[in-house]
This record gives structure tokens, sequence and C-alpha cells, in this order.
């Protein structure tokens, strides 16, 4: 059987001008649903960085050797080596581990499809859509439906895994004098590949090992690792040992919980190797930074891509003379995003100004600018529209 097929689609004129003003309600969504997750995000971001704020001006940093009562309740940083004597040990692959953390990677080998369209106008406002579709064979970490395919016979996919992604902390792990509890373990990202040895097959469950051999520093279930069959599997796995590590956060019994700041958010940073406290709130700014500008991006596509949708029904009218309504399309995305990123502008600006009037009014500077130059766009093209003779 082959594996891919190309499907011929056609579209009258008078149902793309249908589907178009039905895209008109999906866009009024996005277009709202913007102005939220722009209004939202700002007020997040100035929480977090007021929080952030208040969390440098008042963290205590504090002897590791000992457990002050003193500090309880207070936000403190702890800079040490962590530890622990507890033995992580995955239960089906007799994989184990003195550490703080212990991951499984599982993957599978599945077909999966791909799809490729190609759309061309066609005078008189009609559409012919193109799809190509293709399967391939390969490694994913999650189950490929192919009841979903549009061509699912021959590319058939187990329904389920064997085995699932595991996870495993340390429950009795320090930091220096003090616990380390798993959720900063959690949070701590920096793993190292651990190899796997033909020693660890003899450990495992029957069922494991019946099917498993060692290939490129990972277990792999199946006959053959240089031509894998679907349904063949990959298990790797990652580790976190004992190092230093430093924590930002509330003292609480002999360990560390989220500090509550007045700001209003909360406070738990930790991370591997030797910081002072100071360096992590920076990391923690740096992020929130990063952060906010990702959520803005996506504001402003949203809204784009929203108000696109709205105006999509003048570009489908004008298809009637597939070069007009290339030209109209290219008009509404213009004005689209000149528009999006005006009102992104005040948006934003409406959220900082209470907290942040300067940088509020600026915004507000910003989107009238914004605003002016869409006028000015605008008018430019209509007089360009006009007669000779009127325009002079």
């Amino acid at each position: 059987m082959s594996d891919s097929f190309t499907e011929v689609a056609e579209k009258g004129y008078f149902q793309r001008i249908a589907d178009a003003f039905v895209g008109v309600l999906v866009g009024l969504v996005l277009f709202l649903g913007s102005f939220v997750l722009l209004f939202w995000n700002e007020s997040r971001s100035v929480t977090v960085a007021k929080t952030l704020d208040e969390g440098a001006a008042t963290v205590v940093s504090v002897p590791s050797d000992r457990v002050d009562p003193s500090n309880e309740g207070k936000l403190i940083h702890v800079s040490a080596v962590t530890a622990t004597t507890e033995s992580l040990s995955d239960p089906d692959f007799g994989v184990r581990l003195s550490g703080l953390r212990l991951l499984r990677h599982v993957e599978m080998y599945q077909w999966d499809e791909k799809k490729q369209e190609e759309t061309r106008k066609k005078l008189g406002g009609g559409e012919e859509k193109t799809t190509t579709y293709s399967y391939i064979k390969t490694w994913s970490k999650d189950p490929i439906a192919t009841s979903k395919f549009k061509q699912p016979e021959g590319h058939t996919n187990p329904s389920s895994f064997p085995y699932a992604e595991l996870d495993l902390r340390a429950e009795n792990a320090t930091i220096g004098a003090f616990r380390f509890g798993r959720e900063l373990i959690g949070q701590l990202t920096a793993f190292d590949k651990l190899p796997v040895q033909e020693s660890m097959v003899a450990q495992m469950t029957a069922t494991a090992r019946a099917r498993t051999r060692v290939s490129d520093s990972m277990f792999y279930l199946g006959s053959d690792p240089s031509s894998p069959q679907v349904g063949d599997l990959r298990i790797s796995f990652q580790s976190i040992k004992p190092q230093a590590a430093s924590v930002v956060a509330r003292q609480s019994a002999g360990g560390f919980a989220a500090y509550q700041a007045k700001a209003g958010d909360s406070i738990l940073l930790v991370e591997l190797g030797a910081k002072d406290a100071q360096a992590m709130f920076k990391t923690a700014k740096d992020a929130n930074s990063t952060l906010t500008w990702i959520l803005r991006l996506v504001g402003w596509l949203l809204m784009t891509i929203g108000l696109g949708l709205i105006l999509r029904p003048i570009a489908v009218i004008a298809d009637f003379i597939p070069f007009a309504g290339s030209l109209a399309t290219f008009g509404a995305f213009l004005f689209s995003a000149l528009v999006s990123t005006a009102l992104s502008f005040v948006t934003i600006a409406v959220a900082w100004v209470v907290v942040r009037p300067l940088v509020g009014i600026a915004m507000f500077v910003a989107a009238g600018l914004g605003v002016a130059l869409t006028v000015i766009v605008g008018l430019k093209a209509k007089r360009g529209k006009q007669p000779a003779l009127l325009r002079s």
C-alpha cells in the first residue's frame, strides 16, 4: 500500500463566502480573548515583579549547618550541598540510583500522518485545494491515534504504551541541616543522562526482560534496534545526583515552603549550584520578563488573526477576480496588524498605568502614534483610489 496519497477538493464561490462569515464568529472570540489575555498577562507580570522586589529587599541569608528557630516563617536564603541516603529504584527495569531525582522516558516506534496543503484560486471566486497525506514511521513519546488518520488502513499503532513515563524523587533529602522536600526537588531540571548497562537486564521483571536489550545507552524492547518495527520501545533515563544547590523560601518546620508576599504572589526559588540570593532573584526577574513578552506576542497574534477573520469576507468577495482578492487579503492583513499593534499597546498601558504611570503613559503615546499611522495609511489608500481629477 502506498504511504502517501493526494486528495483534491473544490469549493464554490458562495460556499467560500458562507464559510468566511462563519469564520467571523471565530474571529470575534479570538479578538475579544486577546484583550483578556493581554490584560491578565500585564497584571500577572506586575504582581510577580513587585513580589520579587519585595522578596529581594527582605530575604535573609542564613547558615546551612543549623536550623535557627528564630527564622521560622521568614524568607531565607540557603546555599549548601544536598544529600540523601535514599535509593531511587525503577520497579520495572531495575535501574537504581542514590540521588535526588530519576526520570524514565518511554518512546514507541509508530506511524504518523503528515499533511501538506496547496490552495489555488480559480476565476469566478472558486477554490481548489490539493491535500497530500504521507505516512512515516517515527519515535514518539505519546500514543498516536491512527483512527484520526485520513487513511488508517495499513497504518495501525498500538492503542497504549505498556510502560509509562516515571518521575521518582527522594523523600528524605537534605540541604545542609534543612529538609529538601519533593516540591523543591521537582523544580530541579538540570538532568544528566543515565546510561544503562547489560547487567541491569538481569534485575528486571520477567515481563520486561523477555524482549529487552541494551542499545545506544538505552533499553530497547524489540527484535532489532537497527530495523525497528511499529510497537518497539526505547527506554531511557535521566537523573539528578546530590550536589550544591541554593534555595530562597519560607523557613518552615526545619524545611521550606512557599513564602506569601504582601504584593500578592508567592516565592519559592530553587537552583543548582552555589548562588547568592540577589543572583537568584535576578534569574527569576529575567524569567518573568521573558514570559511576559512571549504572552504579549501571543496576545498580539490572536488579535491579528481575529481581526483577519473578521475582515475575511471582504477578501473572499473580492476573490471573484483572484488578483483583486490577493490585494484585499494583503490589505486586510496589514490593517489587522497595525490596529492590533495599537490596541495591544493600549491594553498593556491600561494594565500598567495604575502601578507604573510613566510606563503606562509612554505606552499610550506609542499606541496613539500607531493609531495615527493606521489612519494615515488608510487615507492615503483611499485617496489613491480616487480619479486623478479629484486628487488634484
